[in-house]
């Protein structure tokens, strides 16, 4: 199995989810070796929440989970890539397809994707 430094930032990967289909980039979070272990372990995308300081696993309160079909390690073992098939389409919890859904275009953010659901409905904000 292979070894992760997770010594770099203090003790998280950065974890990149790609759509396994498309290649889209969907979201960037962090991994700890808990999150690494239980990912590995269920298949499905586990992350650590820095803003809660606890494991998360994505799509645990909106039912949009992301079910790993690869992970790919960069050439240092301290990013990880998954490409996910993700559950009800969107990955950003502000209700888009992908966190990446603007555009800078003459110093100005475009939006780019097309909203897919509410969030202050999903979350009951």
């Amino acid at each position: 199995m292979i070894e992760l430094d997770f010594s770099k930032f203090d003790g998280l990967l950065p974890a990149i989810a790609q759509d396994a289909e498309t290649g889209e980039v969907l979201m960037v979070a962090f991994m700890n070796e808990e999150a690494w272990n239980a990912t590995l372990k269920t298949g499905t995308a586990t992350y650590f929440s820095r803003s809660r300081n606890k494991l998360w696993v994505k799509g645990e309160s909106s039912g949009h989970v992301q079910h790993v079909r690869e992970i790919r390690v960069d050439c240092d073992n301290d990013t990880v890539l998954l490409k996910v098939d993700q559950v009800g389409g969107a990955a950003c919890h502000l209700g888009y397809k992908s966190c990446f859904f603007r555009k800078i275009e003459n110093g100005e953010a475009v939006t780019m994707g097309q909203l897919l659901f509410d969030p202050n409905e999903v979350y009951k904000k």
